[in-house]
């Protein structure tokens, strides 16, 4: 699917902000995907269409994590987690995209996966870094993800968990096992293969 036509179609799902957030995913996800060289057309559609179910009915989203036998611990976590799995399944359903590389990086780009492969990592970080983001921690992200894609999943899950403790919030077990993960590749002395 051509670029034009993919942001026309999900134009329609979001809101001008969430609009012009997708643009920067876009835009950054391209740039980690040509440093890490990763297909840069799925990149660029992943990014176009992570957000696709964003503002979707939390209604409508659980019945949906239901019906598609979706892992149901999901509605014990936040809604906002749900648009990604939800999104992946809808891209697929009303939108065509077959791509299970891009599904399944639409399906991680909130929660991560321990199995992520760099094309979800790409998602996963381009989501976090783009330029309209503006929180503490962030630069730093964008500096370590010039370096290493792997270290830069790492400081931003670890920011992540570490805003969800202060907060008191749950921890979705998918974040911290793709935490886990990446640690104990570190910690064995295993390069991260970027």
């Amino acid at each position: 699917m051509e670029r034009s036509k993919a942001l026309q179609i999900v134009k329609q799902q979001l809101t001008s902000k969430r609009y012009e957030h997708t643009l920067g995913v876009m835009e950054s996800a391209l740039n980690l995907a040509q440093k890490y060289r990763v297909d840069t057309k799925k990149a660029e559609l992943a990014a176009i269409f992570h957000d696709y179910a964003k503002f979707r009915p939390v209604e409508e989203m659980k019945a949906i994590i239901i019906d598609q036998k979706m892992p149901e611990m999901l509605l014990d976590f936040h809604s906002e987690l749900w648009h990604a799995p939800v999104g992946a399944y809808l891209v697929k359903t009303e939108v065509g995209i077959t791509d299970e590389e891009v599904l399944q990086a639409i399906r991680y780009h909130t929660t991560g996966n321990k199995q992520m492969n760099t094309l979800d990592k790409i998602i996963f970080l381009a989501d976090y870094i783009e330029p309209g983001r503006s929180f503490p921690g962030v630069e730093a992200v964008r500096n370590i993800a010039e370096q290493s894609l792997n270290a830069a999943v790492v400081t931003a899950l670890k920011n992540t968990i570490k805003f969800l403790l202060d907060k008191s919030e749950l921890i979705y077990p998918d974040t911290l096992e793709t935490y886990n993960s990446l640690i104990k590749v570190e910690k064995g002395g295993i390069t991260f293969n970027d």
